[in-house]
């Protein structure tokens, strides 16, 4: 359920994710999951990816700033109200979400949530019976 995720720091040009999937790609590293948040100046791309540490390594490499964050990743049903049921959970043991992305595959959703504090919703929501995703 906990993992962890790479955040990586990108500057609003013409071809600076390119540059990162390309690197990934030559080091034979998968993209499971990303989002990309952005602002008037740079871009925070965040991802799972098949290996942390190669992939860090590589992009500091190549002097993108890049840090590590552990994550929860759920799979919940792909289903209306699944999320706020997940959402509710938490709201219930007063857990602050800093961000969330999620997709679906089929009946089932993988949902990626950044709490506060980590280890303490994981704990709530294995509880609450939402399983570990395989990303």
């Amino acid at each position: 359920m906990i993992i962890k995720q790479l955040s990586v720091f990108i500057e609003n040009k013409t071809g600076r994710i390119n540059e990162v999937t390309r690197i990934l790609a030559d080091q034979g590293i998968n993209m499971s999951a990303f989002s990309l948040a952005e602002n008037a100046e740079f871009g925070i791309l965040r991802m799972i990816v098949s290996d942390t540490e190669d992939a860090a390594s590589a992009l500091k490499a190549a002097h993108f700033g890049i840090s590590a964050n552990d994550v929860l990743c759920i799979v919940c049903p792909n289903t209306p109200g699944a999320m706020h049921q997940v959402l509710e959970v938490l709201a219930q043991e007063q857990v602050f979400i800093e961000y969330m992305y999620a997709f679906s595959q089929g009946d089932s959703a993988n949902v990626v949530i950044r709490p506060t504090d980590v280890q303490r919703a994981a704990e709530i929501l294995s509880a609450a019976g939402y399983g570990a995703t395989g990303l």
